[in-house]
Formats: C-alpha cells, sequence, structure tokens
C-alpha cells in the first residue's frame, strides 16, 4: 500500500506545506524540476493521526517518505526519473526529471492538463506552455495517482476532489469545525513558489512574473489555499522565443 504522503506530493504536495519549486524547460518540451517541500507541524500531527486511523499508526514513520515518493513517482506519465531524499520527517528535497510536460500526469489525452507547442515563427523557434486546473479538471488528475490520494484529501473536504461549490472562505470555516484553527491558518498561509527557465525570451505570461533578467526566467506564487479550493480556474500560460 503506498504512503499516503507519496501521492500528495505527485500533485504538488496538497497538503498544509510550504514548497520551492525551480525548473528548467528544454526546447523539445523535456523538462527538470527541483523541489524543497515540508509540512507545517500542525497538518504533520494531522497526517500522524489520519495514518493511524487507516491502519498505519508508527509514530516513527516518515511522513513523507523520499524513496517511496520516487519509486510511485517514476511509474507516473511524462517522468524519466525521480531522485527524493529526507531532510526530516515531514521535509524532502530531490530532483524530477520530465520526458514530455505534455504527457505529465497524462495517461490519455482528454485528461490532459498541460498543452505544449512549439514551432517556427517569423524564422525562429517559439513556444508556448499552458497550464491549467479547474473543480472538472482537478478530480479526474487526482483519480489518476491512487485511492489513498483521494481518500486523505477528501478527509481534508477539499473541494479540488469534491467538486463542491463552496468559497475559500466557506473552506477555511469547515476546516476549522473540523480540525481547529491552527489547521485552518496553517492552509491559509502555505505557498507554492516555483521559478521556470525557458528555452527562450518570454514573449508574453499569464499568471506570473516574467524576469528582466535572464530574460527567460519566469516567477509564480500560488496560495496553497487556491489550489485546495479552485474557487476559480487557475491557469499559467506562457509563450517565448528564440
Amino acid at each position: 500500500m503506498k504512503q499516503i504522503a507519496s501521492v500528495l506530493l505527485i500533485f504538488v504536495l496538497l497538503a498544509s506545506c510550504s514548497a520551492r519549486i525551480d525548473g528548467v524547460l528544454r526546447e523539445g518540451g523535456s523538462a527538470d524540476l527541483t523541489i524543497q517541500a515540508n509540512l507545517e507541524p500542525r497538518m504533520t500531527a494531522l497526517i500522524r493521526s489520519l495514518k493511524a486511523m487507516m491502519g498505519n499508526p508508527g509514530q516513527d514513520d516518515l511522513i513523507l517518505d523520499g524513496p517511496s515518493i520516487s519509486r510511485s513517482m517514476e511509474a507516473s506519465p511524462g517522468i524519466s526519473s525521480v531522485s527524493l531524499v529526507n531532510t526530516g520527517p515531514a521535509a524532502l528535497d530531490g530532483r524530477i526529471a520530465i520526458s514530455r510536460v505534455e504527457d505529465f500526469l497524462s495517461p490519455v489525452k482528454e485528461k490532459r492538463f498541460i498543452t505544449y507547442w512549439e514551432g517556427l515563427s517569423t524564422g525562429r523557434v517559439s513556444g508556448r506552455i499552458l497550464i491549467s486546473l479547474d473543480r472538472e479538471t482537478a478530480p479526474e488528475l487526482i483519480a489518476l495517482l491512487s485511492a489513498e490520494a483521494v481518500d486523505y484529501l477528501s478527509a481534508l473536504m477539499a473541494p479540488a476532489v469534491l467538486g463542491e461549490d463552496i468559497s475559500k472562505d466557506e473552506y477555511l470555516m469547515l476546516i476549522t469545525s473540523l480540525y481547529g484553527a491552527a489547521i485552518a491558518q496553517e492552509i491559509r498561509s502555505a505557498r507554492i513558489l516555483a521559478s521556470i527557465d525557458f528555452p527562450g525570451s518570454i514573449t508574453a505570461i499569464q499568471g506570473g512574473i516574467a524576469l528582466a533578467n535572464p530574460n527567460t526566467r519566469a516567477e509564480f506564487e500560488l496560495p496553497l489555499l487556491d489550489l485546495l479550493v479552485l474557487e476559480h480556474p487557475i491557469s499559467w500560460e506562457i509563450s517565448w522565443q528564440k
């Protein structure tokens, strides 16, 4: 049985955590990601309780098990290799090599949440990548991972899994009533930060900030609450040209 925390990282750590992602997108659509992630203290305690309820009560178990996550992710579409190591029971660092970004976690075309295009424009190589998630596509994506992912995020009452039409404020009130104000505050405060280098100069961007130096890099900040609730669809679109 896969550990619950393993599938969380596959879906960019859909729990109360802080994460830093640095990536390089190459011409042709391959990519490398380096990840630093850690769960917040109260969420770590909650996960231990949920694991105990599901028959795995060990207090010394890794909450984020780097080697186990690596093995699980390497079997996923679009991934060529994964190497994750623990820096603590609920923290890890590592690298994910993606063979084709458009195939990432997308076994069939209809379930793709990444669209990648590359070709010649006015004699120069140019490209565009679109990443989009909403309450219709997110449950399908999570369902591709494992039943444990759905069970765990259902325990968190995440609208991204359940597809329920509630606001972020309503969701935080629900979490407060179930697990307390401290867990709700960790979810409210958590951020996923990303810095991605593209194969050419960025010509247009939606959902992030293009840096002036170097002009091939974009930075993104995503509140975890937005990802869990998906009150509004989330999308990023970046165009580049060499």
